[in-house]
């Protein structure tokens, strides 16, 4: 147990998990790559859990955080701030949510908190729909609607659940069904659910669930949903924390997928947009956003520092066009990892879009989830310079595959074969 290990063992939670049988130092990154402790240099394909969104040490973001802090770094949302309005300005009118209102928090986990803040006021209900194997953070309102048992430490809330089906679309009850046919039964049982229960505040959902597996519903899911939630008044939240700014290469965001009706009430945001800074947010129609009868700050939210960090990520990201390659290279890194998988009696199934691919792991023959080989792939990864994720609801074994968005073609190759060959050693 190395020096660092045993001091973090001593002074941090049992519960914060750690990746590896030996511990991974990252001391400095660089475009698509980091170097740990030893000098080791790895591949970077989980950019601190979808946050360096762009590339490790980018320039432009450097250079702006570096300006900005010799300028001033805090001062709090009780004084006018012009980076925070001139970031809110450019959110409010990518988000296409008419007369937006833009609130900045320091992370996803607290976006989701206010999201469900506003909904719970506007609609003066604490019911909320949430989808199964979802995960919206780790606070205890955000605990108490994430429907993933291997994150859901207590299943106290101040909030009443009920979960829908959907999430997922390989797995469940309806699993069977072609796309159409698994909408209109995903549709049928939220209008049996809302039939039993007084109108919810809102649905929260993400368009993939990103702790779940990176797994997804079909196109239009959210869109049929919405028609309900509409009869009956119900506040539409997109949980766009890790499929926000072009991940996904073929939209924006993750909500677009779902668009037929229109954009959600509550767009929730945050991870890739700091590029590593403490960056988190809500985006809502005026009069939600203002629905609030108290008086509210945030000490953090929207500090100096960070919003000159987003502006800077921001236009780099829209000026080269890092979503239209997310779409490009995702597209060739995906049908690579499919082919190597083919061979793989072991992988159930490679799933994703953009950079946002999960490969799910199962026992051979089986649907029952094989959490041993994801740790394997991860360490045989590791050993030949790849970082990736896992993760996984309902007992299963993903492993997750988000690099940075300006991830090259050849970079991808390399992934790539570095993954074939993880997942051969460990069969």
């Amino acid at each position: 147990m190395n020096d660092l290990y045993a001091r973090h063992r001593r002074v941090l939670p049992d519960w914060l998990a750690l990746y590896y049988d030996q511990p991974l130092e990252i001391t400095h990154g660089e475009g698509r790559h980091v170097w740990d402790a030893q000098g080791n240099k790895y591949l970077d394909f989980f950019g601190g859990i979808l946050t360096t969104m762009t590339a490790h040490a980018l320039p432009e973001v450097t250079k702006a955080v570096s300006e900005q802090a010799g300028r001033i770094i805090h001062s709090s949302t009780l004084y006018l701030n012009r980076p925070m309005v001139e970031l809110a300005e450019r959110i409010a009118h990518l988000s296409a949510i008419p007369d937006a209102r833009v609130f900045f928090t320091t992370s996803g986990t607290e976006a989701n908190d206010t999201a469900l803040l506003l909904a719970t006021a506007y609609r003066r209900s604490n019911t909320i729909l949430a989808m199964r194997n979802s995960y919206h953070g780790r606070s205890f309102s955000a605990v108490g609607i994430t429907g993933n048992r291997g994150w859901s430490p207590t299943s106290l809330s101040p909030l009443q659940t009920l979960y829908v089906h959907g999430g997922v679309r390989t797995r469940g009850p309806y699993a069977s069904l072609d796309d159409s046919a698994f909408i209109a039964a995903c549709v049928e049982d939220l209008k049996d659910l809302l039939g039993h229960t007084r109108p919810p505040a809102a649905l929260i959902a993400e368009p993939v669930q990103g702790v779940g597996g990176f797994t997804s519903p079909p196109d239009g899911l959210y869109a049929a949903f919405r028609e309900v939630l509409n009869a009956y008044g119900i506040l539409w939240i997109a949980d766009e924390v890790q499929t926000g700014w072009g991940r996904t290469g073929d939209h924006f965001w993750g909500w677009q997928a779902h668009d037929r009706n229109g954009p959600p009430d509550i767009v929730t945001f945050a991870k890739g947009i700091g590029n590593g800074m403490s960056i988190g947010g809500v985006v809502a129609r005026s009069e939600i956003m203002n629905c609030l009868d108290a008086n509210s700050i945030s000490t953090f939210g929207g500090t100096q520092v960070t919003m000159a960090a987003g502006l800077a990520n921001l236009a780099h990201l829209l000026e080269h066009d890092l979503q239209g390659n997310a779409r490009r290279v995702g597209g060739l890194l995906i049908e690579r990892l499919r082919a190597a998988a083919a061979q793989d009696p072991g992988v159930r199934e490679v799933r994703g879009r953009g950079l946002m691919i999960g490969i799910e792991l199962t026992r051979p023959g089986t649907d029952e989830a094989d959490p041993d080989r994801a740790a394997a792939v991860l360490e045989a990864a590791r050993a030949e310079g790849l970082l990736i994720g896992k993760g996984g609801g309902h007992s299963t074994s993903a492993l997750r595959v988000a690099p940075p968005l300006s991830l090259t073609v050849a970079e991808a190759e390399e992934g790539a074969a570095i993954l074939e060959s993880a997942l051969r050693s460990t069969q």
